[in-house]
């Protein structure tokens, strides 16, 4: 009998000092576009990363097609302490608004010449640099990897054939002055319309014309109301993945190199998927009555955008001269 209760007691007190398991940690990912785009396939491939790397210790709650609000507003919140989103993707010229000098470079037109140069980047000790930027500068969010959702191109309501159709359209914009002087550089009137309007905006004429990359344009149906896609490839799509603070205080030293090494297994991914995707894509479109129009040379184009080209990049004119080169 003194046994067993010798035993018992080893037990109880075993058991009263063993630490409860703790509750999963959940983190909100927003993302602005469906699941069905190259984003999208970026957030889900994501989610199941961290959480296959986690065993579910991390959960990532993936809210698409801009449930939460436009990128803007996502941002917004995310940097004035809102808890709402813990992680989003953005496009990477996105913080330039925000103070990061560098992020701004990426939005440069006609800066990279194909996928292959923008992945030379990505994976370069330059976009280490790139990625650290909102923490230099103090904003409360970090970089976690780089990705892309293919060249970005103009798509019209009417018959296009060139560069000199564009003269007089007023074609959306966003509240980004590299793109409202590039629109200008190029003849037309930028328009700034918010995305989620933009369809609606493209039926009634308020715009006559839009850029977005190919797999946007699709999913978003803009090819029902502005079916002529005009290849140009003035800026390749460059997104970043990002962590508010707030976000990343939610999880310990092991919990975060998770969700960094996550990252970089999506940044090889989205290397892998985004150009077969797209190019599966054109095809749907050109099936489906979409006309396409390649822009075979861009000579033109870049002479035309070198206003905004020079005016944006002279300050940093060093560091933009590594990018270019990496081609």
């Amino acid at each position: 009998m003194k046994r067993f209760l010798i035993a018992l007691t080893v037990l109880l007190v075993a058991f009263s000092v063993t630490p409860a398991m703790s509750a999963p940690v959940t983190l909100v990912y927003a993302e602005v576009n469906p699941l069905d785009t190259i984003v999208g396939q970026v957030g889900t491939l994501f989610k199941q990363k961290v959480e296959e790397l986690s065993g579910g210790d991390v959960k990532i709650d993936l809210q698409a097609g801009g449930v939460l609000g436009t990128e803007a507003q996502i941002l917004d919140g995310m940097l004035g302490g809102g808890d709402t989103v813990d992680i989003m993707r953005i496009s990477a010229f996105a913080l330039s608004s925000y103070g990061c000098q560098k992020a701004m470079l990426l939005s440069i037109p006609y800066t990279f010449v194909s996928r292959e140069h923008f992945w030379k980047f990505a994976n370069s000790e330059l976009a280490a640099q790139f990625l650290a930027e909102p923490q230099e500068i103090g904003l409360p969010l970090r970089g976690i990897c780089y990705g892309e959702e293919g060249f970005r191109h103009f798509f019209f309501k009417d018959k296009v054939s060139g560069l000199k159709d564009l003269k007089g359209k007023k074609i959306r914009v966003s509240e980004d002055p590299i793109m409202t002087g590039m629109v200008r550089d190029l003849g037309a009137s930028p328009t700034v319309v918010n995305f989620t309007e933009l369809y609606s905006a493209l039926q009634t004429g308020v715009t006559d014309a839009a850029e977005q990359p190919i797999a946007n344009y699709r999913s978003n149906a803009f090819q029902e109301v502005a079916p002529y896609l005009l290849l140009d490839g003035h800026t390749l799509g460059a997104i970043q993945i990002i962590v508010a603070d707030s976000g990343w205080s939610k999880l310990n030293d092991q919990q975060r190199e998770w969700l960094m090494e996550a990252g970089k297994y999506v940044q090889q991914e989205n290397a892998k998927i985004s150009a077969a995707a797209e190019a599966k894509v054109l095809e749907q479109l050109k099936a489906g009555g979409t006309h396409v129009i390649d822009v075979e040379d861009k000579s033109e184009w870049v002479e035309a955008c070198q206003g905004t080209i020079k005016a944006n990049t002279s300050s940093q004119a060093d560091l933009y001269k590594q990018i270019v080169d990496l081609q």
